[in-house]
């Protein structure tokens, strides 16, 4: 059978998913047939939902498109700090609004990210079919550190984080989605996500410890779970994390 190749160029942080010996520079693929650009990119290990734009020849093509012969084709992460909507033919829409669900290994960033005020929708025992129904029938981007389930032809959104450690993490959600200007401390319940308001100190007394009663006098309580907040100690220790993150 006739073997085929194509000259492939990944860009910027795609790169990260490559063997060293691709790693920013051009290469040759080599295939049989014509198979989808999109099996193409995954073959070699980049999740479909890392890439933005595609160009094959000099033209913007979508994940249908199959690989020909003597193709030379540029690869771009994606763009969610500008409007490229006119050029990318890979989805429908853009994402703008920013809502996450987190894969089951990362519920200490679900509590950063909830802190920092975004939605962040986290169980430890989602599986990965859950997980990719609730990404797509809710718009929600898939933060994970398995590739596999961006892999999945259902994900439209969805980023493979980087780092390992949960400061960081955040650092990187809020960079990749360009999201310093968004950050809204303290408006959700870090357990359960839920919109946290303000409430009457009266009304909640007698849920009160002795020492909180007496020293403070602004609460809030979360509208789904019922858990109560206050600016104690706790609050301090949280302001100086979010201050490590955004700073």
């Amino acid at each position: 059978m006739l073997i085929n190749s194509a000259k492939f160029r990944f860009y910027e942080e795609l790169n990260d998913f490559l063997s060293k010996d691709k790693k920013k520079v051009d290469f040759y693929y080599k295939f049989h047939g014509h198979p989808s650009i999109k099996d193409a990119i995954e073959a070699l290990g980049v999740p479909h939902t890392e890439v933005e734009l595609i160009l094959a020849n000099g033209k913007s093509v979508g994940f249908d498109y199959f690989l020909m012969n003597g193709d030379r084709i540029a690869v771009y992460p994606v763009f969610e700090s500008f409007d490229i909507s006119q050029v990318v033919k890979l989805r429908k829409k853009v994402l703008r609004e920013v809502f996450f669900i987190l894969d089951v290994h990362l519920g200490k960033l679900a509590k950063i990210l909830r802190m920092l005020g975004f939605d962040a929708l986290y169980r430890n025992d989602y599986d990965d079919k859950e997980i990719i129904d609730i990404s797509v029938n809710e718009r929600r981007i898939i933060l994970t550190r398995d590739r596999i389930i961006l892999k999945s032809k259902l994900v439209t959104h969805g980023y493979y984080l980087r780092s390992t450690d949960p400061i960081e993490q955040a650092r990187e959600v809020l960079k990749r989605f360009d999201l310093f200007s968004m950050v809204c401390p303290f408006k959700r319940c870090i357990q359960c996500n839920g919109i946290l308001e303000k409430i009457d100190k009266r009304e909640i007394k007698s849920l009160l410890q002795p020492k909180t009663e007496k020293y403070y006098n602004e609460f809030y309580k979360c509208i789904s779970c019922g858990k109560i907040y206050w600016r104690g100690s706790h609050y301090l220790k949280m302001k100086e994390k979010i201050d490590r993150i955004i700073n």
